[in-house]
């Protein structure tokens, strides 16, 4: 997604990735001229390419960048480790610093197979090194939330902008309070870090209708835990999501999210969301205006938060409110914020009145990459 919009700021940059697969990406990714790194020669490399991971650092600092004068790398790995021409502008926007060498290295490790278990210590103390190293090659780091800032500040000793990433908010719509069901949705990636156990063993207590959209590692031992008031829907076309979307009663996000697309998907969509108060939903969220938070990742506390989300009455008044704040995470918003920081690394003394597509176009003239 940020890709993609990257691509529709900047439209004649070139891309950079370890691997890539034409017939798995958008028509926007694939009218731009891609290089790879030799990651993609490796044998098996499309569908095991996180196996390389060790290798990733030396296949970054390979590529050859000399001919642009910006490079924007987007930063959930360690793409920000490539190395520019002198007078090169380097900005990284981060979707998170490597969770599974910092903050959610045990949690990874205590999941992972015998042999990974074994090499994650020697590997994750390389990749520790090298990533705080080369955060000094950024010359503007831009988070996707404060959390994000925050973790940033914390592994990198570094500021950064906050620029939320974009939502496709205009392609979701609301619809009138007598359509509304009755029942609550959890949506996403059935893993562990997103704790959609939590939200299972509450709606087993609670009795309540609880329809799943999502597949992942976790789907069967789930559906073992489930009572008959709770639906498996799996994978699902994007507009059965986006009906659902519209219909619950309000979302059900139990994770700890660095941001976070599916609650303002749903607030898009005109619902609440009752949400585990910590992380990227700070940002998106606003407590008991736009949804209702709960504090503590129990179920106990989710189930607290359902009976009191269910004493509060959202009007239409509310439904507009909340309409109206997702458009903060707008790809307009999104362009406006990579634009101005831009501005702050360029300096413009002959065009001060130029608009931002202007200053994109004189940019673009002296060669842009995006490195993913």
């Amino acid at each position: 997604m940020v890709l993609e919009s990257l691509c529709r700021l900047f439209p004649t940059a070139d891309i950079y990735t370890h691997v890539y697969d034409p017939d798995a990406v958008s028509e926007e990714i694939s009218k731009h001229n891609v290089t790879t790194t030799f990651i993609s020669r490796l044998p098996f490399a499309k569908k095991f390419y996180t196996k390389y991971l060790p290798l990733m650092p030396m296949a970054l600092e390979g590529l050859d960048l000399t001919d642009y004068d910006l490079v924007i790398s987007s930063e959930s790995g360690p793409a920000k480790g490539v190395v520019l021409a002198p007078g090169a502008f380097h900005i990284s926007y981060v979707h998170t610093p490597m969770r599974y060498i910092w903050d959610h290295y045990y949690q990874y490790k205590a999941t992972a197979g015998f042999l990974t278990k074994l090499v994650m210590p020697l590997i994750a103390h390389y990749l520790r090194m090298w990533d705080v190293s080369t955060s000094s090659r950024v010359d503007s780091f831009i988070a996707n939330s404060n959390h994000v800032a925050g973790r940033i500040k914390k592994y990198y000793r570094r500021d950064s902008a906050v620029v939320f990433p974009p939502v496709d908010v205009e392609s979701y719509s609301q619809v009138p309070a007598d359509e509304i069901g009755e029942y609550y949705l959890l949506a996403g990636e059935l893993v562990e870090y997103k704790k959609p156990r939590l939200a299972i063993e509450a709606f087993n207590l609670l009795q309540k209708k609880l329809i799943v959209i999502g597949k992942g590692e976790m789907q069967s031992e789930l559906e073992r835990l489930a009572l008959p008031n709770i639906e498996f829907m799996g994978h699902v076309p994007i507009n059965v999501l986006r009906y659902h979307m519209a219909r619950c009663k309000a979302l059900i996000y139990p994770g700890e999210e660095d941001f976070g697309i599916i609650p303002v998907e749903v607030m898009a969509s005109g619902r609440p969301v009752i949400c585990y108060g910590k992380g990227g939903v700070l940002d998106t969220v606003v407590d008991r205006v736009t949804g209702l938070y709960f504090n503590n990742q129990t179920v106990d506390s989710l189930v607290a938060a359902i009976h009191e989300f269910e004493r509060m009455k959202y009007s239409t008044q509310d439904v507009n409110a909340i309409v109206a704040h997702s458009q903060r995470f707008s790809e307009k918003q999104f362009h406006k914020g990579i634009i101005e920081n831009l501005e702050s690394l360029y300096e413009y003394p002959d065009d001060s009145r130029l608009e931002g597509a202007a200053k994109i176009e004189k940019v673009e003239k002296r060669g842009v990459a995006t490195v993913g």
